[in-house]
């Protein structure tokens, strides 16, 4: 019988990791089997992505009005004057 009880979760790049919902599961099987250091390491990595989305999230807000001026500008659909203000309030001035 082949593997993929998990989603094939030993497989995973980085990234698709911020997108899987197998690591509980997996957190799960490790207590059960008694395996409880590699199901610790396996829930601090989980927490670590979800604390590493948060942060991004609060990165992004903050850096997304900024991108949208410098993207209007140089596409030519608004003026200097909207990324300096986008600047502006990024900087809390």
């Amino acid at each position: 019988m082949s593997g993929g009880s998990f989603d094939y979760l030993c497989r995973r790049e980085v990234d698709e990791l911020f997108q899987c919902e197998r690591l509980e599961p997996m957190i799960t099987e490790l207590i059960d089997m008694g395996y409880k250091d590699a199901a610790k390491e396996t829930m601090a990595l989980k927490l670590l992505i979800e604390q590493t989305k948060v942060r991004m999230e609060v990165y992004l807000d903050r850096l997304r009005p900024v991108w949208k001026a410098v993207e209007w500008y140089c596409s030519g659909d608004s003026g200097m004057d909207a990324v300096e203000e986008a600047i502006k309030k990024y900087r809390g001035k």
